[in-house]
């Protein structure tokens, strides 16, 4: 055999060995290839997939409460005026427009219920905004907001005395409170848009700021046609 064949045999021998090697120590884990830059071979617990961040909806701040808290007696008040509409007002456009507000601030006062009760926070007595009871201390009951202070809200006095008219009388009393209510909501869903924290809060808030913004112009124009 010549020396020439026997130096390209050697060379094949060593590049197997080399090889067996090379395989040696990548099989040597158990693992694949894959295995060795994933750390799954080695008995390493695989990477978590990147976790959603925490939902920013998730989170309320006393802002949103004091908005909830307050909001809903206030809704609450209003509906106690829409539900007189019906039989008493002679305006079929305020008919509509009482209808209206029983329809949009019926749902948000159970939203916002429900919000209180998932964070919670006390959900306001079902009497707040309603106005005091006969032979009732109702101020100390639990749950009971302090609803004088709240912008926009009737007086006792002034619910009495809606409950009592009809026609054109009652037209304009309604338009004239329900303005001043409005205006209150309005107010209260600026200060939950400038401090609240609770995403679905705060779209809540912008929603009754737009929508009883423009009520407020359409009251207004009832109001002046007389």
């Amino acid at each position: 055999m010549s020396s020439s064949t026997l130096a390209r045999r050697a060379a094949v021998s060593a590049a197997a060995a080399a090889a067996a090697v090379v395989l040696a120590a990548c099989g040597g884990n158990g693992g694949s290839a894959s295995d060795a830059h994933t750390g799954h071979g080695s008995g390493a617990p695989s990477p978590a997939a990147p976790s959603a961040p925490a939902s920013a909806t998730g989170a309320h701040n006393a802002a949103d409460t004091v908005f909830a808290q307050q909001m809903i007696p206030h809704h609450r008040q209003a509906l106690a005026m829409a539900g007189l509409a019906a039989a008493r007002a002679s305006s079929p456009q305020v008919k509509q427009l009482a209808a209206a507000i029983e329809k949009a601030q019926g749902p948000e006062i159970a939203t916002m219920t429900g919000w209180l009760a998932a964070w919670g926070e006390q959900v306001p007595d079902a009497m707040a905004g309603m106005g005091s009871m006969p032979g009732m201390d109702h101020s100390a009951m639990p749950g009971t907001e302090d609803t004088a202070d709240m912008p926009g809200m009737a007086g006792d006095a002034e619910m009495a005395r809606l409950g009592t008219l009809t026609g054109r009388a009652f037209d304009t009393a309604f338009l004239r409170m329900m303005i001043a209510h409005h205006a209150g909501a309005v107010r209260m869903a600026g200060d939950e848009q400038a401090g609240g924290a609770y995403a679905p809060a705060r779209r809540l808030a912008a929603s009754v700021a737009t929508s009883q913004t423009a009520e407020i112009t359409r009251m207004k124009q009832l109001l002046a046609r007389g």
